[in-house]
């Protein structure tokens, strides 16, 4: 059977840790606001950004100012802090002259993604790359999922391949099932408690997205 496989991107194809962490703490540093320990930080590769703002203390009057902040310097510097993943293109590749279809959900903003992807010649794989919207109209894991499923043609086949916990239930939501990996930035555990298939490595990704 045929798939229609959809990949985060943040975590799941390239590691965007540094960069992301990064312009954390330079946006944090700008308004006086403590800065968080590189274990926090990491929770915040993935979620929505707002919602990692607000984590961390930042009120809503300076909210879109350290938004602007953080992509300022995510522009300038942090979106070169971003490699794929080591295989990741082989997957993708075999996925692809299987007959899959490949898409990405992403909560990173859609025209970041296209570049990432694009810079890495990733985009090619891709049917379509879904992402948020800048203005934030458009930026849980659920409605991007929702924006890619109201393109598609059919909804048979689905899959969701994420690194966190908001992939999950991102995708639950939509009664879509997950294969989470481990190399990312999500805690294994709470994934696998809230339902997803756990993988290691980009073999068993492969087998598994066969095995379905």
């Amino acid at each position: 059977m045929k798939k229609q496989i959809l990949f985060d991107l943040d975590g799941t194809l390239t590691d965007s840790g540094e960069g992301i962490m990064h312009c954390f703490e330079l946006s944090l540093a700008k308004f006086g606001l403590p800065i968080p320990s590189r274990d926090q930080l990491r929770e915040c590769v993935g979620p929505p950004l707002r919602d990692s703002y607000r984590r961390f203390g930042v009120t809503e009057d300076i909210l879109e100012d350290a938004v602007l902040t953080y992509r300022d310097h995510y522009n300038a510097v942090g979106q070169f802090e971003n490699f794929p993943y080591p295989s990741i293109e082989a997957v993708l590749d075999r996925l692809q002259r299987a007959g899959h279809s490949l898409y990405i959900a992403t909560s990173k903003p859609e025209t970041m993604a296209v570049e990432i992807l694009t810079r890495y010649d990733l985009a090619k794989y891709f049917d379509r790359i879904c992402g948020a919207t800048v203005d934030g109209s458009r930026n849980t894991k659920e409605a991007v999922i929702q924006y890619l499923l109201d393109g598609l043609p059919s909804r048979e086949g689905l899959v969701m391949v994420g690194d966190t916990i908001f992939d999950v239930v991102g995708a639950a939501a939509h009664n879509i099932p997950t294969i989470a990996v481990t190399w990312g930035y999500g805690n294994p555990h709470e994934m696998e408690d809230a339902g997803a298939t756990l993988v290691d490595t980009m073999d068993q990704l492969y087998a598994e997205i066969e095995r379905r």
